[in-house]
């Protein structure tokens, strides 16, 4: 059965690295020892072994150990021996040309279909969709595919921004670009706004958090879908 959390952001102003998401970080892991923690998406370039310290860090609270994938001889073998996952955010092309060149997308996407726990944040978010293609990173390198792991039936754009009535021009809206990756494709998509994520308990997934999402679909208006609701795409 899925176990999934796919969250918006991994920090919210004001707050630390994942402390408004403990209490679901402790349901989701609950039983589990060690997380296995992929940090590929380097935000700020930062390097593996210091992203894998915040996570860390991050995680004494449930006293649960994380240790970084990169560590390993052989990742694919580590997430296969592997309790659970962690995915943090940072850039997308980053992290889905390493996952791709280390043939670690398709290992990690059965391992958590197969019920291993995973939680993602940001860009860890984005590949659990079907593609990485309405993410909001710059293409600071060319990934081998966009295909990610499909563990929902929609795309993600996470930290979703609502158009400010105030300001005269803040450039393409969101929901601008949205609107044309759906001239290119058919895909849903969920646009994610902070302080809320998506809960996968087996078939059943849920918008959990503290905001609305914005649905977009092919050929439809978009609409919000409050807080503690089913999200029923296909």
């Amino acid at each position: 059965m899925k176990n999934i959390v796919l969250a918006s952001t991994s920090t919210l102003h004001g707050e630390e690295y994942l402390s408004y998401l403990l209490p679901v970080m402790k349901e989701l892991f609950g039983g589990v020892r060690e997380v296995l923690f992929i940090p590929y998406a380097r935000p700020g370039g930062i390097s593996h072994d210091d992203y894998t310290e915040r996570a860390a860090a991050a995680f004494a609270p449930l006293h649960i150990k994380v240790t970084g994938l990169h560590r390993f001889p052989s990742p694919a073998e580590a997430l296969q021996n592997g309790e659970a996952f962690f995915t943090g955010g940072g850039n997308t092309f980053l992290l889905v040309k390493q996952l791709h060149e280390l043939a670690l997308m398709d290992v990690l996407r059965h391992e958590v279909e197969n019920g291993k726990p995973y939680l993602g944040t940001s860009a860890g978010s984005n590949i659990g969709g079907c593609n990485m293609q309405t993410t909001n990173d710059m293409p600071i390198v060319y990934p081998p595919s966009f295909e990610t792991m499909g563990l929902v039936p929609f795309n993600l754009n996470p930290h979703y921004l609502d158009p400010i009535p105030d300001l005269p021009h803040m450039g393409e809206t969101r929901e601008t670009r949205i609107r044309e990756f759906h001239t290119q494709q058919q895909t849903p998509v969920v646009g994610l706004r902070e302080g809320s994520w998506i809960r996968v308990k087996g078939s059943e997934i849920t918008l959990e958090g503290t905001r609305s999402a914005r649905i977009f679909e092919h050929d439809k208006a978009p609409y919000e879908l409050s807080p503690w609701h089913p999200i029923a795409l296909s």
